[in-house]
């Protein structure tokens, strides 16, 4: 007889528009135990599993806290409801709750107040007195404008919370089918109950059941936790400003190229990152955030690090898709990696198919490239031991694209503008500072031999595991290395001598150094402190508990390509509040990185 041995849930929280695919164990009628699902439309001997899922709802919905998610909400902030902000993000757990989130949450309201603002409307309409009167508002309210934002909530400064009041503990239950399959992705409509899952094997012909069901209860339904939008802030021109991304649209020759290394589920593990809440790790979580996310910078070009086979050719090669992109891939090499096939990672690059077409494709095999370089330097007897330091299964993938948006005026009509895209991940231990500044050159190297076969702009992007100041990043970023830099020490081979022999020459600029150069033009000071004075680039964009610094970088040929825009860098106070990432709210542990460019019109000779 067909039956349910065991049933369990993946996570402790279910999360909207997050699939939940409950592990289901069955017997078969042969005796054989298997998590294979017997369909309705494949009986096992007369026999199928029916799956039920039911939302358990009481007379109201139950309020959740927006900063600690499996926590009912007690405080609702009515400066957000004043200012339709999504009300999910108004509820907080406790006192205690809304005053720690504070810095974070007036950004909410400073945004909110900035928009209305731009819109004509006045301020008092907005951020008016909250304490006049209403069900549930205290009493002691105080103002809530603008003047107080800079304070800590409390009951004379900043918005007064709202108190609604507890659901009725003896108040009746009602339960709505709402899926009738294995799986379930919650909506909108369960935020705040929980969820049954119900399976029962079920006579073919009779279509009754086989004994008692099976049943497992969810814990309440929270919405997917929504960070606080960054902004695109124009660089270039004359006039600095905020622009909203969901409105941008890349005027006449510019196009915008997103860099994000999204953590790989492989990586994702309770053991590296205990701090984040294990629902908020695992890959059917993460992968919707991180969907949203992507999809909402509206990117021409899409550069992603640490993305798994299987995750690119089942899920970001087909969603995508669907937003009018064409996907390039190229996993890293496997002669060291051990694992499962399709759980290896690599770089994939999306471009949109109305701006740009698919020219070129090149692959760099760091591997291919470290077998070369033994055979030509090293001797046979110290080979073996060369190639197990220097064989890390690195990858670069280099795509060639031509853009279909024009660029070139009445000078050079018809003139095809062509584009160089490398999109890398060069993961190699701290320790081996020969080993990464070999495939940075090597890297370097191979793109020089295409700017010299064609006149293009060229993009190198990735997370390069280098910090600003490492031999690495001088290459990139100074197009040499100095031979006293303490890097060169270490070389045991003899790999990067004679040091001078260090340099290329692509006018390579990172793109997010154009924040630096706006110092006394009016560029705000909020954004000019997460960057590094003392090297221009950002104060990090990987943040972690054990490490907080700047790895990954989008670089750009200056000759051919000015930056318009860039996104803004995250604050490291307000990711804090989580510890670190990943969090809830960012599924990786590094920051997307977005630039705007325009190309700069060719110099006839």
């Amino acid at each position: 007889m067909l039956s349910v041995v065991r049933v369990h849930l993946p996570s402790e929280i279910p999360i909207v528009g997050c699939e939940i695919t409950p592990y289901v164990l069955l017997r078969r009628p042969d005796g054989a135990v298997s998590t294979n699902d017997v369909p309705e439309t494949a009986p096992a001997d007369g026999q199928f599993m029916r799956y039920r899922w039911y939302r358990i709802q009481s007379d109201r919905k139950v309020p959740i806290c927006s900063v600690h998610p499996m926590e009912q909400a007690t405080i609702q902030c009515l400066g957000c409801l004043k200012s339709k902000i999504p009300v999910a993000k108004s509820y907080h757990c406790s006192a205690k709750c809304f005053s720690d989130a504070w810095q974070h949450h007036k950004v909410l309201h400073e945004r909110a107040s900035s928009a209305l603002n731009e819109n004509g409307a006045e301020e008092e309409e907005l951020f008016g007195r909250f304490g006049s009167g209403g069900s549930g508002v205290l009493s002691t309210a105080g103002s809530g404008s603008l003047s107080n934002f800079g304070q800590s909530p409390g009951v004379n400064n900043g918005p007064v919370p709202f108190y609604p009041s507890g659901t009725d503990k003896n108040s009746g239950e009602t339960w709505f089918e709402v899926g009738r399959s294995r799986t379930y992705t919650p909506t909108a409509d369960d935020i705040g109950h929980a969820l049954k899952f119900e399976c029962v094997a079920v006579d073919s012909e009779k279509k009754s059941p086989i004994g008692p069901s099976t049943s497992i209860m969810t814990s309440r339904v929270i919405p997917a936790p929504t960070p606080t939008p960054r902004r695109l802030i124009q660089v270039n021109g004359d006039v600095l400003g905020h622009l909203d991304l969901d409105s941008q649209i890349s005027s006449l020759g510019t196009f915008t190229v997103l860099s994000y290394n999204i953590l790989a589920d492989a990586y994702a593990t309770t053991d590296a990152y205990s701090y984040c809440p294990t629902w908020a790790l695992t890959w059917n979580y993460r992968r919707q955030n991180l969907l949203r996310e992507i999809i909402g910078y509206h990117a021409d070009i899409i550069c992603l690090q640490e993305v798994q086979v299987n995750h690119f050719e089942d899920f970001f090669s087909p969603e995508l898709d669907k937003h009018g992109y064409q996907a390039l891939y190229k996993k890293r090499t496997t002669e060291v990696y051990s694992g499962n096939p399709m759980a290896i990672d690599g770089c994939a690059t999306f471009f949109r198919r109305d701006k740009f077409s698919h020219v070129k494709k090149y692959e760099v095999e760091f591997n291919k490239a470290a077998q070369s370089l033994t055979d030509a330097i090293i001797p046979a007897a110290q080979k073996r031991v060369a190639l197990s330091r220097l064989i890390k299964d690195n990858i670069a993938l280099i795509a060639v694209l031509e853009a279909k948006f024009g660029n070139h005026g009445a000078e050079n009509p018809g003139k095809r503008q062509l584009l160089c895209v490398a999109n890398t991940h060069i993961n190699v231990h701290q320790d081996l500072k020969d080993v990464k500044l070999w495939e940075v050159h090597t890297l370097l190297k191979g793109l020089e031999k295409i700017a010299v076969s064609a006149d293009i702009p060229m993009l190198v992007c990735g997370d390069f595991n280098s910090t600003p100041g490492s031999s690495p990043h001088a290459l990139l970023a100074m197009g040499k290395v100095d031979q006293h830099h303490p890097d060169l020490a270490i070389d045991p081979l003899g790999i990067l001598r004679p040091p001078s022999k260090l340099n290329h020459q692509l006018p390579l600029v990172s793109a997010y150094s154009a924040f630096a150069r706006m110092v006394g033009v009016g560029y705000d000071l909020e954004h000019q402190r997460r960057t590094d004075p003392a090297t221009n680039e950002p104060l990090f964009t990987n943040c972690t508990r054990d490490f907080t610094g700047t790895i990954d970088y989008i670089f750009y040929t200056a000759d051919s390509l000015t930056v318009d825009s860039l996104l803004e860098l995250l604050d490291e106070e307000s990711l804090r509040k989580d510890t670190a990432l990943p969090s809830p709210e960012w599924s990786s542990d590094h920051i997307a990185l977005l630039a705007e460019f325009r190309c700069k019109p060719r110099i006839r000779r």
